[in-house]
């Protein structure tokens, strides 16, 4: 077993860790005055993190040389994805209490949902083509479809955004990580096109 089969040995249960703690803090009754709101808000914050560690995989790749690391952005991408299921399933079971009739107005007045919404169908798409039969299917229009993890990335932002009442300092944060990662593409495409 090599050191990347050994690493994601450790790197799955990292990646469950914060479901774990969320489950304890249910059981324990310890996500404040509105568990739902908190729980919901946690669970999509979770998934824009692991999309930002997935994303980050290619410039820590570039500037370490460890070329292997990029056998770890599909697993991570894919906690993204399952992150932000999480958060559709918390916000249409404890804030809806899976009434679609809410739902519906809740797309009409509020922007943000059908935002995010745009995020988790992008998510599944690419998590549904992440197999190497996929790639294999799909040829060059693999690489193409998987470009849209930078949109998912910028939609999850900009949902963040939205649901900030007061306090913007978190999703800027965000905003200025997507940011720095979109950055540091732009010199590897000059460099291609070289």
């Amino acid at each position: 077993m090599d050191w990347v089969a050994k690493s994601k040995l450790f790197v799955f249960p990292l990646c469950l860790v914060p479901l774990g703690w969320l489950v304890y803090s249910v059981i324990t009754n310890q996500l404040g005055p509105d568990p739902a709101n908190t729980l919901t808000r946690d669970l999509g914050e979770w998934a824009l993190i692991m999309l930002c560690a997935s994303l980050a995989i290619t410039p820590l790749r570039k500037i370490t040389g460890i070329n292997k690391l990029i056998r770890f952005r599909r697993m991570i991408g894919l906690f993204s994805l399952f992150y932000a299921v999480l958060h559709v399933m918390a916000y249409l079971a404890f804030m809806l209490g899976w009434d679609w009739q809410i739902l519906l107005e809740d797309l009409v007045q509020r922007p943000y949902i059908i935002v995010g919404a745009l995020t988790v169908l992008i998510l599944s798409a690419l998590g549904v083509t992440s197999t190497k039969k996929m790639m294999r299917r799909l040829g060059k229009r693999w690489a193409k479809l998987h470009k849209l993890v930078y949109l998912a990335a910028a939609l999850a932002v900009l949902h963040f955004i939205w649901l900030a009442k007061s306090d913007y300092t978190e999703p800027v944060i965000y905003l200025a990580v997507v940011v720095g990662l979109f950055a540091f593409r732009i010199p590897i495409k000059w460099q291609r096109t070289q």
